[in-house]
């Protein structure tokens, strides 16, 4: 109790006493190994974004030799086994390695921010999904380069992926990576629902959680939901083809469909994962920009709750040659169809946003407004192909093609552009350039659609997907030519985005703490923002506090300013319930991720890896967890 009384709180100091103190507790410490330990939110936010965008131009380079090698008719660039790789590698790094944990490296640094607080929920835990993250990544790109890299499609379908037709340890390779990122993934979802439930500022009730952070929150539920799914699915692969277990194997009682619906179970609403956190940014880049707060606030969030509940109705639409029963087609028809109700909705409430605003139209609202008429067009082909006689058409031609890059690209890579410009000032200090992000802009949204557009004809044309190479006689070289010029200019987008984002670190015009006049919390501390985030947690009384509380942001007392301490408040209301420790960099989480790599790497080589395996991971666990004698040391 008189150890309590001593205890300095933040109340007791003046701004920069405080501001001093909290920066020394909170600091990652120096040192190459200091950053290894770091738990800041920030740091492995950044960490995430900036492996995200190097997997993003990997994967670039691969769709690039793809283009070439269709620009013309019976090309020679790449062989059918490498083009099988390409392919795979492609499809994989985009969807696994770079669309979901881009949005949950954005969700790492800025919920925290939006939310008021000091640290995200449980910080050992997310700097282990990074490391988890990034050795995955790793270990596929590794496998590529010494030709073990996988060939069996991104969506691994058997039995073309079973051990009969893929003796190598390619599809292997392909869903022990699976298991990494979703490993990562599902940390990173707990993370953000704890925090989002329980680190709120006080006041920032259920009515008043800015729109990106509802949009992570449902894509964090989602991931919970979905990814178990595909985890299965991996994981009995790997017991088909390593210990001769016979989920797939019809001889034996097994069903290749079987496949097809887990892996669809978690497909599906992996493209809302990826699309809902990128409506997340749009509407709060179309609010900064508008000049008002987005209209429909309730109707948006409950679309995106719609959303992602309906998202798991969709799935069997992936399978509609497989033989289904009518029935249960014209059912998934039905959603499939429905889900485009809570989308547009979405588009109407930023259609009246923009209408009713004053506009400014910066480099952010430029993608945003790209992101809304591309992912229209794509809406547009879903509903086309959620019906079963047309998809029975144009399965697995290029028109499948174009619709996803629609709506993947146009309708999550666009706004995601957009928030880079948006945030950066936050994340670095500095400003991008405006006359680089509108030729980037430009040069973006005329090479998307020059690229991807002429995909709807060829598919109609009867263009099959996943073919290395085609005869003159098809006619479909003029608009595979054309489709590749796009992509070179789509390509030279991003050269150009990264060029700015060089340029503007190193002579970039200085970011002050709201350089855009927005509304929420991350922008009420400083760019970039101190280690500790908010000397004192902000108290919220309105939905944009910032515009509505322009003068002096209301803050709360009483934290500890002797340790790491974050501050838990209710779930529906906000309402301050318990101080909390918070725990301190540890080199422990980057052990356990490594041992953890040792053992899946190596039990796709010999059984014996899971017995000599389980020792190290058993060990450094015991030592993440072990009791130091100090709440803050403890997770």
């Amino acid at each position: 109790m008189a150890a309590e009384q001593r205890e300095i709180r933040d109340d007791a100091l003046d701004g920069s006493q405080l501001a001093a103190r909290l920066e020394s507790i909170w600091r990652t410490p120096s040192g190459l190994i200091g950053t290894l330990m770091s738990v800041d939110h920030k740091i492995i936010g950044r960490r995430y974004i900036v492996t995200a965008f190097a997997f993003l131009f990997l994967g670039g380079m691969l769709a690039i030799l793809m283009r070439i090698q269709l620009a013309g008719a019976e090309q020679r660039l790449l062989s059918p086994d490498l083009y099988n790789q390409v392919f795979t590698m492609h499809g994989s790094t985009m969807m696994f390695l770079f669309a979901v944990p881009v949005m949950e490296a954005f969700a790492v640094y800025l919920v925290p921010l939006m939310v008021g607080t000091r640290n995200i929920a449980f910080p050992r835990l997310n700097a282990f999904s990074y490391w988890m993250f990034l050795f995955g990544g790793c270990f596929l790109w590794i496998s590529f380069a010494f030709n073990v890299g996988p060939d069996v499609g991104w969506f691994a379908y058997t039995p073309l992926s079973s051990l009969q037709f893929t003796p190598s340890k390619r599809a292997d390779v392909w869903a022990q990576m699976i298991t990494f990122t979703e490993v990562a993934a599902l940390a990173v979802a707990v993370e953000i629902i704890v925090t989002v439930f329980k680190q709120r500022a006080p006041g920032m009730t259920l009515d008043r959680i800015p729109l990106f952070v509802w949009a992570m929150l449902v894509t964090a539920f989602l991931i919970m939901f979905a990814m178990p799914s595909i985890m299965i699915a991996s994981t009995s692969l790997i017991l088909d083809r390593l210990v001769s277990t016979r989920f797939y194997d019809p001889s034996s009682g097994g069903n290749v469909l079987l496949w097809q619906h887990l892996f669809w179970f978690f497909g599906h609403p992996e493209v809302y994962i990826i699309f809902i956190p990128a409506t997340g940014m749009a509407s709060m880049i179309l609010a900064t920009f508008a000049r008002r707060p987005v209209i429909g606030y309730p109707v948006i969030v409950l679309s995106l709750i719609a959303t992602g509940f309906l998202s798991f109705g969709l799935w069997v639409h992936h399978m509609f040659v497989t033989g289904l029963p009518q029935l249960g087609a014209g059912l998934f028809t039905a959603s499939s169809m429905l889900i485009a109700v809570p989308s547009g909705l979405q588009i109407f409430c930023w259609i009246a946003t923009l209408w009713d605003g004053r506009p400014v139209y910066r480099t952010p609202l430029l993608f945003v407004l790209g992101f809304i008429v591309i992912f229209v067009i794509g809406g547009l082909s879903g509903v086309m192909v959620a019906s079963v006689p047309i998809d029975t058409q144009v399965h697995d031609t290029y028109f499948v093609v174009a619709h996803f890059h629609y709506v993947l690209i146009g309708g999550a890579v666009f706004p995601l552009i957009g928030a880079v410009y948006y945030w950066f000032p936050k994340i670095c200090g500095r400003m991008l350039s405006e006359r680089l992000g509108h030729w980037n802009f430009w040069l973006a949204f005329c090479g998307f659609n020059i690229a991807f557009f002429p995909m709807h004809i060829l598919g109609l044309m009867g263009m099959p997907r996943r073919v290395y190479t085609y005869t003159p006689e098809m006619g479909w070289d003029r608009l595979n030519l054309l489709s590749s010029v796009g992509a070179a200019i789509f390509a030279l987008s991003f050269a150009v985005l990264l060029a700015n984002a060089i340029y503007s670190l190193r002579k970039g015009t200085l970011a002050h703490d709201n350089p855009w006049g927005a509304s929420t919390l991350e922008w009420a501390t400083a760019s970039p923002p101190p280690p500790q985030n908010f000397d004192r947690i902000p108290a919220v009384t309105h939905r944009d506090p910032l515009w509505a509380d322009s003068n002096t942001l209301p803050v709360i007392a009483g934290l500890s300013a002797e340790r790491r301490e974050v501050l838990l408040t209710s779930l529906a209301e906000a309402e301050p319930q318990i101080r909390e420790a918070s725990p301190e960099p540890s080199i422990w989480p980057l052990l356990t991720a490594i041992a953890t790599t040792i053992f899946f790497i190596g039990s796709i080589f010999t059984p014996w890896a899971v017995m000599w395996g389980t020792p190290p991971m058993a060990i450094t666990l015991i030592g993440w967890f072990w009791p130091t004698g100090s709440k803050e040391d403890e997770e």
